[in-house]
């Protein structure tokens, strides 16, 4: 199967080729980072829990890399509290509202994590986190700290409340993750490689955080289910389902599909946003380090539009298509053009019989629209069909002369 993606996606290959070249295997990153001690420790702790991330933190400006790292971290350490299923609920609420005061306290280290938390030996070593973060910058511990309490008392609200309406979900989409893009761009501000004005800008930034959480809540729908949750609004689920079991029973597809195709057009709906943010960063490594999970984004809730296995598991782009969009991510036309691609993707998967089909085509009448007038050279032209022809046509070929060749030998 790996190798039919390769051969029908040749420059994924070429992409990944590249990729590995690059980059090193984390041990020798570390070295490479010139770190030691307690912030070596915190890299390892960002490559245990998240690959992803650590790849882009890692190749930050050396003014933001180690605060950006340390944010992450903190709130990852938030993120694994109100994740933990076996912490009481007020002891629970109390960690999560008090979060930006611990992280002021040296030595503080939490062992009471569920025996199925993965990120557990973060808390366990929490204090190593604590020393780096209080030998960063004061303007530095200030957007985290405020980042830390905002977030944890929303944590905390919804610990007891509900998703219902699509203000709710809004609403905890911000606190998720609209709240990061906020810190993120109040830190390149601070550090002085982006200008004040982007972390003033924090409707813009808002949209970038919650472009990737919803794109994330769409996805995971068949898991969170099981895992016995869902933050799809009830506003949109209880239109097709009587509970958010039935939602992905194969018995209620048709109807599931439907609520599925709602979620993903309230996602697209960031879009505008998302290259806007796009186009006011300046430096180079900070803008690679938002726009690679954008482009991520945008290609996973096309691949989730429509498509049925969502409802059944987890789907994923794939490999290669990951580290192609990673190659790709280094300017804002490269980037557009990548946005310009998936929404091509969209137009074709939007069927007139689609309840979402009107209200999707605008979106993409649109993002075409104001893509098109600011790319170098006009709108993408796209050759996946002449590609696939021709692949066909080789194997085709190949097939021929095989045949032929064998019945020659048998006589």
């Amino acid at each position: 199967m790996a190798f039919i993606d390769w051969v029908l996606h040749p420059t994924e290959l070429w992409a990944a080729f590249w990729f590995f070249m690059r980059h090193a295997p984390p041990d020798e990153k570390t070295v490479k980072l010139q770190v030691s001690g307690d912030m070596k420790r915190c890299y390892d702790f960002l490559e245990m829990t998240s690959r992803s991330f650590a790849a882009v933190i890692q190749e930050l400006n050396p003014k933001l890399r180690d605060g950006i790292c340390l944010f992450y971290l903190v709130l990852r350490g938030l993120d694994t509290i109100e994740d933990d299923m076996t912490i009481p609920g007020a002891r629970k609420r109390h960690l999560l509202e008090t979060f930006h005061e611990i992280i002021y306290q040296k030595g503080w280290t939490f062992k009471e994590s569920g025996p199925d938390e993965k990120d557990a030996l973060l808390l366990v070593e929490f204090d190593t986190v604590i020393n780096e973060f209080l030998r960063l910058p004061t303007e530095f511990q200030d957007v985290i700290a405020d980042i830390t309490r905002r977030m944890g008392a929303g944590m905390a609200k919804y610990t007891r409340a509900r998703v219902e309406s699509l203000e709710d979900y809004n609403e905890y989409c911000h606190y998720a993750a609209g709240l990061v893009g906020h810190g993120l761009s109040r830190l390149f501000a601070v550090s002085g490689l982006e200008d004040k004005s982007v972390g003033e800008q924090l409707e813009l930034a808002n949209s970038m955080g919650l472009f990737l959480q919803k794109t994330n809540i769409t996805r995971d729908i068949n898991e969170d289910v099981l895992d016995g949750r869902c933050f799809w609004p009830k506003a949109v689920w209880s239109k097709y389902a009587d509970s958010e079991e039935h939602l992905i029973d194969r018995e209620n597809r048709e109807k599931g599909m439907e609520a599925l195709n709602e979620m993903c057009t309230n996602v697209l709906q960031h879009i505008p946003d998302v290259l806007d943010y796009l186009n006011q960063i300046q430096e180079p490594s900070v803008f690679r380090f938002c726009a690679i999970p954008q482009v991520m984004a945008i290609a996973t809730i096309v691949l989730c539009y429509d498509n049925s296995r969502v409802l059944d598991g987890n789907v994923k782009i794939r490999k290669g298509e990951a580290l192609k969009l990673i190659s790709q991510a280094t300017t804002l036309d490269s980037v557009k053009r990548t946005f310009y691609r998936y929404i091509e993707q969209l137009e074709r998967k939007n069927t007139p019989d689609n309840p979402m089909h009107d209200k999707v085509a605008k979106i993409i009448h649109r993002t075409k629209k104001d893509i098109a007038g600011t790319l170098k050279g006009g709108a993408p032209v796209d050759f996946t069909k002449e590609y696939l022809l021709l692949v066909l046509f080789f194997f085709t070929v190949s097939a021929f002369f095989y045949s032929y060749l064998t019945e020659k030998n048998s006589f």
